[in-house]
């Protein structure tokens, strides 16, 4: 899977911006996550995941249909641009390496260049030269400067004509390539002037700002030997920004482009634009998202925060993602909501969310295991009794990490909620895993068995499809077993109001690892292997009687305590 992001210079006509992403969404396997337009940008990015085959090609039709539809002769905004499809990056996401993705990308370059007659050139991960790497770089001079551009033979387009004329006068350039997750975000400030977001901008970014004489701002620039012009760099590194003044909301902003967020988080850079903004006087009332942004950044955000507020990190993601808009302000100009915004909620949803068990209500969930239909069964049964008993050790963890007087031991209680919840995210899974593996044994029985060969296939297909069956329970019994040590922990160390709380959890455990070592007996039944079989329940039977001897020795300390000794 990889994703694509191509940037159009077109924010606010709707009727353009529709017939381009009809267009997109009209490829078969390429799944549409968002658009976003800009009215003061006049841009629009679009997002779009699926097989590399039919992203490029619904990224071919969507470049297409902007040239067909936008003239950049007439185009005025915000944002820099180069052309109709001002930027046009492929990423990758699962099952292909970056240097697969950058030939997806070339591949693509060549292919506008060729058939729509459109120059392009090659950046980041794609590029043909270390010196088109950067996209700032590609783009300089913007539209107006391409008659000058294209007549250096240093810019000679990657792919395309080399040649100024009347189509690329309309079209302008495209640049295509190959990158990670580059995060857009704009920090919203209580300005509105452009020298002063400016002056920021240059203050975060990687790039800095040329070095001037008397270290003043507007003084003569400080060259070198060799007589270049002396940079000063600026403080967050993989960080690009500019500043601007957005009509449609009033103010000025430091637009910045995150291009590594393992060097620098976004939550990172907000702290710092924030730093510098306010020893020039000035506020950073919030920021806005543009685009789409990987879940871990707002998680690492929001645990940021908490941590900085002494607070339990190990709480439900959806509550660490609301910390973290509310910290940052993403919210500020417009309402923010992650299911839109975050890239794996919108993959989640476009392969079908609600269609699993675990987003059932528990009253669906309940008369759907009532239901006349053979799944969900005793295994995903076992696997939620399991995730509840999970969830009870993780609320005593939350509840002791702010206990009034216990605020020291607030490091000790969180680190055990994460552990709860990483379990209980594993646990859930497995309620609908349990309900795929029976699937899966049906679907290999339905098989054609009419010629020797079909019937030799169907007898593999539902022999590794019963070993499945019986390893999903495995699991469930493997990783509820895990919770007994949160149980005891918060039986012993943990809120004393809440110790009975954390009994019921080692209940639950011990119901989910005996109900899941059930659908371990009688799935390893069917499996030939006698060796694997053997193996399958000896591990099962080792943890099984573990979880009755761990559910008898907390239940013992629980009743202890409350009996008061």
């Amino acid at each position: 899977m990889i994703e694509c992001v191509p940037n159009f210079s077109e924010g606010r006509d709707p009727e353009i911006i529709r017939q381009i992403v009809e267009e997109i969404k009209g490829v078969k396997g390429a799944e549409l996550l968002n658009v976003d337009p800009g009215d003061a940008t006049n841009r629009t990015v679009v997002t779009f995941v699926g097989e590399p085959e039919a992203v490029t090609e619904a990224a071919f039709r969507g470049i297409r249909k902007a040239a067909q539809l936008i003239d950049m002769s007439k185009h005025h905004g915000e944002h820099p641009r180069i052309g109709a499809t001002d930027v046009c990056p492929l990423i990758p996401i699962a099952g292909v390496t970056m240097e697969e993705c950058a030939q997806y990308a070339r591949t693509l370059a060549e292919r506008v260049g060729k058939e729509l007659e459109i120059p392009v050139y090659c950046y980041e991960e794609a590029a043909f030269s270390a010196d088109r790497k950067n996209l700032a770089v590609c783009r300089q001079g913007e539209y107006e400067g391409i008659p000058k551009k294209l007549s250096d033979p240093h810019w000679k387009p990657d792919f395309g004509p080399s040649v100024y004329n009347e189509r690329i006068a309309r079209t302008g350039i495209t640049v295509i390539g190959a990158r990670n997750f580059l995060v857009a975000i704009n920090f919203n400030l209580n300005t509105t002037s452009v020298r002063r977001a400016n002056a920021i901008a240059f203050d975060v970014r990687e790039k800095g700002r040329k070095k001037r004489e008397g270290g003043s701002l507007t003084g003569k620039v400080v060259l070198d030997e060799q007589g270049n012009e002396v940079w000063l760099p600026g403080t967050l590194k993989g960080c690009k920004a500019i500043g601007w003044y957005i009509k449609e909301y009033g103010i000025a902003q430091v637009s910045m482009n995150v291009t590594d967020i393992s060097q620098t988080p976004v939550h990172v850079a907000f702290d710092e634009v924030s730093a510098k903004a306010a020893a020039r006087g000035i506020r950073v009332t919030g920021a806005e998202l543009i685009g789409l942004v990987p879940k871990k950044v707002l998680l690492d955000a929001g645990k940021y925060y908490l941590a900085k507020q002494r607070r339990s990190l190990g709480i439900p993601e959806e509550e660490i993602i609301k910390i973290a808009v509310k910290s940052m302000g993403l919210d500020d100009l417009k309402s923010f909501n992650p299911r839109e915004k975050v890239i794996e909620y919108l993959i989640e949803d476009a392969v079908g969310r609600g269609k699993k068990l675990i987003d059932m209500t528990c009253k669906g969930f309940v008369l759907e295991t009532a239901s006349e239909s053979p799944a969900p069964g005793g295994g995903s049964v076992s696997a939620y009794a399991g995730a509840l008993g999970a969830s009870l050790g993780t609320m005593v963890a939350n509840l002791s990490a702010h206990k009034p007087g216990w605020d020291d031991r607030w490091e000790y209680f969180s680190g055990w909620a994460e552990q709860g919840q990483e379990l209980i995210g594993e646990l859930l899974h497995l309620v609908d895993e349990d309900t795929a593996a029976f699937n899966r044994i049906m679907e290999a029985f339905g098989l054609p068995k009419e010629t020797d060969a079909e019937k030799s296939a169907r007898s593999a297909a539902i022999q590794e499809a019963t070993v499945y069956a019986a390893r999903v329970p495995l699991r469930t019994m493997q990783t509820a077993c895990k919770a007994f040590d949160l149980a005891e922990a918060m039986v012993l160390q943990g809120n004393p109001n809440s110790v009975s709380d954390a009994g019921v959890g080692a209940l639950c455990i011990r119901t989910a690892v005996q109900g899941a070592w059930l659908n371990v007996k009688i799935n390893a039944a069917g499996i030939k292997d006698k060796t694997l079989c053997a193996d399958i329940l000896a591990e099962a039977a080792r943890i099984a009687d573990l979880a009755d001897r761990r559910e008898k020795e907390i239940l013992e300390k629980v009743n202890r305590i409350i009996a008061g000794n």
